[in-house]
């Protein structure tokens, strides 16, 4: 009985592609992110002529 119910649930699965595709999607998003995250790092001291000079002022 139980295997009867096992095989049916498995034969309603179908995935668009092979499923360590979703792994491999999964990683360059997450190493997409981060490279775009890491493109922002020091963007706050780029323009230090600007924060010093508002800094003197208070």
């Amino acid at each position: 009985m139980i295997s009867h119910v096992v095989t049916a649930a498995e034969a309603g699965l179908e995935l668009p592609f092979p499923s360590f595709v979703f792994g491999i999607i999964a990683i360059s998003t997450f190493i997409l992110l981060g490279l775009i995250t890491f493109s922002y790092r020091d963007v706050a001291n780029r323009h230090d002529h600007k924060s010093s000079s508002n800094s003197s002022h208070h």
